[in-house]
């Protein structure tokens, strides 16, 4: 659960992380994008009154041409219109169309100036007024958009650094596992080398043989455990077998080992051959997990079902049971491994008396 949260902060953190230099770029860029437009603005107002000076040297006014035409030409970027009063398009700038649809384009173009900015007036004369229209640059256009792009980008940084992260822990955690695993596996081997020499001792003693029967069954069954510790990070090895097999042996050991208030309901057809390529050992101790988790969640009689049926080209196995199942905020976080609700990492199976009087020694809350 700690792990879970953690890993939970990381995404959160990178998120804000995102969406503060997301806003902060957003920000400055519409700041920008302001300052932009009032300069514009003020090079239009200064283009028109350029205009205005050039129509009065033209009446005989003493202006400098030089300057007036340098205003006028130096004008690459902003697209203009001006008009006259009753909105007779009488020039533009800036503007690129083809000579036979000038006409469409400009009005279109005038249309679009009218919903972006408020006209200029070029004062003529007392009753000669025109307009001047015009609209963002394409510089000043593509700087608005920039912000979104910018914030596109550091998304997908972070979405790649979280995969990249998230893989090389996972990674990590895997090679830990796998060592953890393997040096089990070793451990195991001397006690259980033990354990078969002493049940030897016994078999040669006076001790009921039902007894030394169920401890070899017990002693097989470590031997299966250390071979399942053995395989984990290795390629299994799949062989092709009837599921029955591994169902029948796992349930048998299972009924034997847990408390008689659990009943196991194994459901399938026996005389079909439920051929499929699997781990015999691996898939056992899938088996196994799942029904001991189970009977943990059982409060007192319990029925543990196990349906084994046919699709098409698929086997499907059910095990469903009547615990109290898995409350909804834990959906997302049974499948981490080595995650538990358990007080400790791994039951302990107590056995009082004989088989047939089997409990289960602790009871955990997890299903």
């Amino acid at each position: 659960m700690e792990l879970y949260f953690k890993k939970r902060r990381w995404k959160i953190l990178l998120l804000l992380a995102a969406v503060l230099i997301g806003a902060g770029s957003l920000i400055y860029t519409n700041w920008l994008v302001n300052q932009m437009s009032v300069q514009e603005r003020k090079s239009v107002e200064l283009w028109a009154e350029a205009m205005t000076r050039l129509v009065d040297t033209e009446r005989g006014a003493n202006q400098d041409l030089t300057l007036l035409q340098g205003i006028i030409e130096n004008n690459t970027s902003i697209p203009i219109i001006w008009t006259s009063a009753d909105d007779d398009i009488l020039g533009d700038r800036n503007i690129r169309y083809n000579e036979k649809r000038k006409n469409v384009v400009l009005q279109h173009e005038l249309q679009k100036m009218k919903g972006q900015k408020d006209p200029i007036e070029i004062v003529l004369s007392e009753n000669t007024v025109q307009y001047l229209y015009y609209r963002d640059s394409n510089l000043l256009q593509n700087l608005r958009y920039f912000p979104l792009a910018q914030f596109g980008v550091i998304m997908l940084f972070i979405t790649v650094s979280y995969f990249a992260f998230s893989s090389s822990r996972k990674a990590e955690q895997n090679q830990v596992w796998v060592g953890m695993s393997k040096e089990t596996a070793h451990q195991l081997g001397t006690p259980i080398s033990s354990l078969m020499a002493w049940i030897e001792i016994l078999k040669m003693k006076e001790i009921d043989e039902t007894t030394i029967s169920e401890i070899e069954k017990d002693v097989s069954r470590l031997e299966k455990i250390t071979e399942r510790f053995s395989k984990i990070g290795s390629r299994p090895e799949l062989l092709t077998d009837d599921l029955k097999k591994v169902l029948n042996s796992s349930v048998s050991y299972l009924e034997n080992r847990c408390s008689q208030k659990v009943k196991f309901i194994l459901d399938m057809d026996e005389n079909t051959y439920y051929d499929v390529p699997h781990n015999a050992a691996l898939f056992s101790w899938v088996i196994e997990n799942l029904c001991k988790n189970a009977i943990d969640a059982i409060d007192s009689d319990g029925v543990i079902s196990l349906h084994l049926t046919k699709k098409n080209s698929n086997l499907v196995l059910d095990i469903s049971d009547n615990g109290k199942g898995i409350s909804k905020s834990q959906f997302k976080t049974i499948f981490e491994p080595g995650y538990t609700t358990k007080k400790t990492r791994m039951g302990t199976w107590a056995f009082t008396g004989k088989a047939d009087h089997r409990e289960l020694s602790q009871r955990k809350n997890f299903h």
